[in-house]
């Protein structure tokens, strides 16, 4: 008799053979460890995402889109997996615009002890850190289902005390869609993003989002740029304000717009009425050549002020790169490739 371990929602159960199916949350057997096998740190975690995403991601420990990484060497020409689009440029000038960045240590004044806690849309958090809205993992060499991989890190976000946002992709549609199918299991907690969709289309998803009691809703407006959608009969479009606006009062929601590089624009949603606004390049996945979000950050907090919500992502790997997207302007920060190994790796 061996004992099985299931990495989504954490049951263990003894059987002789590997589970089909988890009986609790009806994962498939890709989640389903032996107990001796479950990884006990991130170096293990790691070196499980690195088998399961064999010729697609390594797990460096440098995550630079460079052309040694199989990410980029592979995805040229190719589809784009886990590297940045065209030559990886805008991949790796997030990583440079961070690198970039130096810290300096003040040693005078009265000892304290950090708090990290804080609040994003009224949640509270133990820490300014969340998942980014990552879709279509099932892709990545089959390494798990979906929904499940929603489901993780929904599950694993609350666990650790922050929230998780959920993307969207060119196989989601608003009659089966992993991320609020995963929202649903989790009662909710969660934020989907939805690509930039028509008016109609976005509105049936922000209503399902709302029935299920997700937090907030947002738009990814660089997702315009995704040529994968169209391809497949799922067209996106690009917004003007008044469609922004037409969607703040639609829901009730707090309403979030991804994919902010350009002050004006980022003006332009506040104006809107939009809570949150999100610096971001798509992790340099729909434009190359752009310049890295730590670049664009402070220009866009200068430019609106400290009276809206902003965030950030593109080239965080470490607590460093969190420290200084705060420094300088985000209030929260964004993870995206480092969510898509670990959950891949672990669940």
């Amino acid at each position: 008799m061996n004992q099985w371990y299931c990495s989504v929602c954490h049951e263990k159960f003894d059987s002789k053979d590997q589970p089909d199916t988890c009986d609790v949350c009806h994962a498939d057997n890709r989640m389903i460890m032996n107990i001796k096998e479950v990884p006990q740190s991130l170096d293990q975690v790691r070196d499980l995402a690195r088998k399961k995403l064999k010729g697609i991601c390594a797990a460096y420990p440098s995550c630079d889109g460079n052309f040694d990484k199989i990410c980029q060497r592979e995805a040229y020409g190719k589809p784009i997996g886990l590297g940045g689009a065209g030559q990886g440029r805008s991949f790796r000038s997030n990583f440079e615009a961070l690198e970039n960045i130096q810290l300096n240590m003040s040693v005078l004044g009265d000892h304290f002890e950090p708090d990290t806690s804080c609040s994003f849309l009224g949640i509270g958090l133990d820490f300014p850190v969340l998942p980014s809205s990552t879709a279509g993992a099932q892709n990545y060499n089959d390494a798990l289902d979906e929904t499940m991989f929603c489901t993780s890190v929904l599950r694993g976000s609350k666990e650790a005390g922050t929230i998780g946002l959920r993307g969207d992709t060119w196989f989601y549609t608003p009659d089966d869609n992993p991320s609020l199918n995963a929202m649903k299991a989790c009662d909710g907690y969660g934020i989907p993003i939805f690509k930039p969709r028509s008016q109609d289309v976005l509105k049936i998803l922000i209503e399902k989002a709302e029935n299920i009691g997700c937090k907030a809703v947002g738009i990814d407006l660089d997702g315009c740029g995704s040529t994968i959608m169209a391809r497949q009969g799922q067209p996106v479009f690009k917004k003007n304000v008044k469609d922004i606006e037409e969607l703040v009062k639609f829901t009730t929601l707090p309403f979030i717009t991804k994919g902010i590089m350009i002050p004006d624009e980022a003006q332009k949603c506040a104006d809107a009425g939009v809570a949150v606004i999100s610096v971001s390049n798509h992790g340099g996945r729909v434009l190359d050549s752009t310049p890295g979000v730590a670049t664009m950050l402070p220009l866009i907090r200068e430019k609106l002020g400290d009276f809206i919500t902003i965030t950030a992502d593109g080239g965080v790997r470490t607590g460093y790169d969190v420290l200084k997207m705060l420094a300088l302007g985000a209030d929260a920060v964004f993870l995206g490739r480092d969510i898509i190994r670990a959950a891949v790796g672990a669940g």
